[in-house]
């Protein structure tokens, strides 16, 4: 999902970190926008102010992000990131399952809201480093529904992707029940400093 010089509009390429010392589940991710100035401002909003109709200009750029790098047809479902059992108790809803059913219709496609849950109550990924995250993160995901996943290609849907370290786990459980590919779609890329 990192942005790297030398690659065109079509296929995702591998960034220095998914050829090096990190393997993730998926088999591709792509972001949207970059985490920084405005952009993050506004993702922030939605996430933790509840500023809920920026839905609408959010889903315009996954859908740009998404067309413009994966073949639409091939996808069966999206599934939205989900959230942990405190952050939707804070919020009072979730972030990606409201961005993942916008962008399901805007595709005519299913959104798979109950196929996975979170397990346990990891700590938070930010301010970890690269191997805190991924180690954070490891085994953190439960397949609720496999029936609906088996031989599928899968979409999953983040609000921000920072080392890819989470969306890999969510990626390991939807194949490990069945899944046949895992594309990851975030909304904004994180560069962690």
């Amino acid at each position: 999902g990192r942005e790297f010089p030398g690659i065109g509009g079509g296929s995702p390429g591998e960034c220095q970190d998914c050829a090096g010392h990190f393997a993730p589940a998926f088999d591709a991710a792509v972001s949207a926008l970059r985490f920084e100035g405005e952009a993050r401002r506004m993702i922030l909003d939605f996430k933790f102010n509840r500023r809920l109709w920026l839905r609408d200009d959010f889903t315009d750029w996954l859908e740009a992000a998404l067309v413009s790098r994966f073949p639409v047809v091939e996808i069966d479902a999206i599934v939205p990131m989900p959230a942990t059992v405190f952050n939707r108790l804070d919020r009072g809803y979730s972030q990606c399952a409201i961005l993942g059913g916008a962008l399901a219709r805007r595709i005519d496609r299913r959104c798979l809201r109950g196929a996975v849950r979170r397990k346990g109550s990891p700590s938070r990924q930010a301010g970890l480093s690269a191997e805190e995250r991924r180690e954070n993160a490891k085994d953190s995901f439960a397949v609720i529904r496999p029936e609906l996943l088996c031989g599928r290609t899968l979409l999953v849907l983040d609000d921000v992707m920072t080392t890819g370290a989470t969306l890999s786990e969510c990626a390991r459980a939807l194949k490990a029940a069945g899944a046949w590919r895992v594309w990851c779609l975030a909304l904004a890329q994180s560069v962690m400093s």
